[in-house]
């Protein structure tokens, strides 16, 4: 029947038979062709023996991957990728410019690692004997972890917005605690804020210590140096302490006075050690006519050893849980919420900044919460609910709930240590809010990266509360 319709259809209307026809036949051949082409693409995506296969770029959201190092030595590099990973190479594009007497050319140059880019089978360098690794390419190549947390914890030049100028700050910031038993806790800041004349700026160091239930706070002002604090940090000097990194090893120097009418002195010496692969890389939030803020975690769980002297009684402090975080922006009306619990092989970060109103809008900044494992980063989210419950004016409960690709955690703080600070100390703060310091056990439970999470341990947080 079909062929008796095809042959009448081709005597009633040979041309626009045969022209159908032909556009039938030419569709069927390229669909044809396109699933055989589909099919070599899909096997090669699957092939790791070939290159190109599953190639990935990793770029920043607004230009350049800050601490790209930290990206490929401690997520890319970490053991949980780096079996999956044929090779990886930095590369960075730039325009240079090529002058003469009386014409400018506008060059566009990419410049990479020579061994590194062989590596990922560039094509341009592939054949090129006579380029090969410079001395300073090794930071790349074999990145020392000491460098890359050195990187990670610099301190920032603050950015021309008179604005705002008066509220900038940027401090290194310790938390040590006592596992059961061990009611020992402490809150370390180094903090350097706005400029007081040209080149100097003011800074302060303050000490919260917690033991046996009772608090006591010590401090010490001062004055430092821009440029020498720009071209050291996290190296830096306050008064008599000071701070000093040594490859993953943070040693601490103490000489503080205590706050209010008893006089007291505190001294000492501690060390935080931090493990390879614990650490958050930079992020920072940009708001209107340049305001920013800033934060990073060097060590999201590492060893706090040493003592203090109170007074000539030593106080030992060997073998706290330690964690140390570094913030730097502009302060003005800003608060947030933060926590962090570390259990086992697990650590756990999570916040929320609220810049001012004229700068951004509050409610649309999301929050984020990090797991870190063994290995390095297991999951991330940025689909975070951060909730307090209060009793008598002060947080007795904080439920964290964060999900993602992969990742769905509850945390559930409860309270049983607050500590109530004015941050008008500091004149980078808004002097209305009294900035609360949260100790407590932590019940978390979910999974993240495939793996179950179900634990309870000691954490800290913080949150404001109005005066």
């Amino acid at each position: 029947m079909m062929l008796r319709l095809a042959l009448r259809s081709l005597a009633i209307r040979p041309i626009k038979t045969i022209v159908l026809a032909f556009g039938f036949g030419l569709g069927v051949a390229v669909m044809a062709i396109l699933l055989g082409i589909g099919e070599v693409i899909l096997e090669q995506a699957h092939s790791p023996a070939l290159q190109g296969g599953g190639d990935v770029a990793v770029a920043g959201a607004f230009g350049a991957v800050d601490n790209a190092r930290f990206v490929l030595s401690s997520v890319l590099g970490a053991g949980n990728l780096r079996p999956r990973v044929a090779a990886m190479s930095p590369s960075r594009r730039s325009t240079l410019y090529l002058t003469a007497p009386d014409k400018v050319w506008a060059i566009s140059a990419r410049g990479g690692v020579p061994s590194l880019e062989a590596a990922v089978g560039d094509p341009e360098t592939g054949g090129r004997t006579d380029w090969i690794d410079a001395a300073s390419d090794q930071a790349w190549t074999a990145p020392d972890p000491g460098d890359v947390l050195r990187g990670m914890d610099g301190f920032h030049r603050p950015p021309p917005v008179p604005e705002f100028a008066s509220s900038w700050a940027e401090w290194l910031y310790f938390n040590g605690r006592g596992g059961p038993g061990n009611s020992i806790q402490f809150y370390l800041t180094f903090l350097v804020g706005p400029s007081t004349r040209p080149g100097k700026r003011s800074a302060v160091v303050r000490m919260q210590l917690e033991r046996d239930g009772r608090q006591s706070n010590y401090s010490s002002k001062g004055e430092v140096d821009e440029e020498t604090v720009l071209a050291g940090a996290p190296d830096i000097d306050i008064g008599d302490s000071h701070v000093r990194l040594a490859g993953l090893r943070y040693r601490i120097a103490l000489d503080l006075i205590a706050e209010g009418d008893r006089p007291s002195r505190l001294t000492g010496n501690l060390t935080l050690d931090a493990l390879r692969g614990r650490s958050l890389p930079p992020a920072v939030m940009h708001g209107a006519r340049g305001w920013l803020s800033g934060y990073v975690v060097p060590v999201l769980s590492g060893t706090i050893r040493g003592a203090l002297d109170i007074d000539g009684r030593k106080l030992s402090l060997d073998n706290l849980s330690g964690y140390h975080d570094h913030n730097w922006g502009f302060w003005q009306d800003v608060r947030w919420q933060w926590g962090q619990v570390a259990h086992d092989d697990l650590s756990i970060v999570y916040g929320r900044v609220f810049p001012p109103s004229s700068v951004a809008d509050p409610g649309r900044i999301p929050g984020f919460l990090g797991v870190l494992g063994p290995d390095g980063p297991i999951g991330l989210s940025t689909d975070v609910s951060i909730v307090e419950r209060d009793a008598s004016g002060r947080p007795q409960e904080v439920e964290i709930s964060a999900r993602g690709l992969g990742n769905n955690i509850t945390l559930v703080l409860s309270v049983d240590r607050a500590v109530r600070t004015d941050f008008a100390w500091a004149s980078s703060a808004n002097a209305s809010q009294n900035f609360l310091q949260l100790a407590g056990m932590y019940r978390v439970t979910g999974q993240a990266g495939g793996r179950r999470i179900d634990f309870t341990a000691r954490g800290s947080a913080e949150t404001f509360r109005d005066k």
